[in-house]
């Protein structure tokens, strides 16, 4: 593991239906990431448009490209004139059909490589799985010149199965492109108790695992297509915590663009590993059933 302290920037802001904008704001964000001593960019989920997936419509097909396609390009020129990692996302289109999620890693000019969100959700407001197929690329991390990725996205951060097996395969960070917020509909409690979950999952996660974490969510209120609807108050906070969950930089949910920069210290989660080792401890003879879907109560169910 790279013992070397990383300095690390996400970045936080709303984005409109003009691509070019929502792009020129990633771009100039950027810029100033290099400019702070970022060596790794963060990304948020889906950054160059709106989040389309709060209806269903075939016209969002629109939107998916290839990989490698524009936004590698984009991505990777800015990864290489500033020497970045930088870690993006975009709709991508394998073909007609067949569509992703995906994050995209780019090392300082070079497409590092992909991961293809796994867990995608279908609720109110994310109808994620009439765009979306599973991933198929498993819990891989990229490997990087500024160490080992285990990139997840969004829905992917509520699962500790998705943490842990990038931990096994030796990720040195977690890293979450992010959409969510709240109904507008919410009381300010309900609000408070989902974006409290939202950090404390994460925060286990890093726990767990003995290993830094970078969540990068967008922000900004985005109304739905159907003006009779209400849209979605995208909640901001990204964060950066270490590897016992203790929280190193915070954003809040301000719509305005943030660059949230930190520097982590890789060489934590050696240490933090040798008094809390988890990974020595696990009862793996016993785990079996988490390949169940639910162990029932009732013996003979399936």
């Amino acid at each position: 593991m790279n013992p070397d302290p990383l300095r690390v920037a996400l970045i936080q802001h709303p984005c409109g239906a003009d691509a070019a904008a929502n792009r020129a704001t990633t771009t100039a964000a950027i810029v100033t990431a290099a400019e702070r001593g970022a060596k790794l960019v963060l990304l948020q989920e889906l950054h160059t448009t709106p989040y389309f997936c709060q209806q269903e419509d075939t016209a969002g097909f629109d939107l998916a490209e290839p990989v490698p396609g524009p936004t590698t390009a984009w991505l990777a020129e800015l990864s290489r004139e500033h020497g970045l990692v930088i870690v993006g996302s975009l709709f991508e289109r394998r073909d007609a059909g067949l569509y992703h999620n995906t994050a995209v890693v780019l090392d300082q000019g070079h497409l590092a490589g992909r991961y293809r969100k796994m867990h995608i959700p279908d609720d109110p407001g994310y109808h994620e799985k009439f765009y979306f197929t599973p991933g198929d690329l498993g819990f891989t991390p990229i490997d990087t010149s500024r160490g080992r990725l285990g990139v997840l996205v969004c829905w992917d951060q509520w699962f500790p199965e998705a943490a842990r097996l990038m931990s096994l395969a030796g990720a040195q960070l977690l890293l979450y492109p992010t959409a969510i917020g709240w109904e507008p509909g919410d009381d300010d409690e309900e609000k408070q108790r989902q974006l409290d979950a939202w950090v404390t999952v994460q925060r286990g996660h890093a726990v767990a695992n003995a290993l830094p974490l970078l969540a990068c969510n967008r922000s900004g209120f985005e109304t739905h297509p159907d003006a009779a609807k209400e849209g979605i108050d995208f909640w901001g906070n990204s964060f950066v915590c270490g590897p016992q969950g203790e929280i190193l930089a915070r954003a809040d949910a301000s719509a305005e663009t943030t660059v949230l920069v930190c520097e982590i210290d890789m060489a934590r989660s050696e240490a933090v590993r040798r008094i809390w080792p988890f990974l020595r401890d696990r009862r793996i003879d016993a785990y079996d059933d988490l390949l169940l879907r639910y162990r029932d109560k009732d013996p003979a169910g399936e």
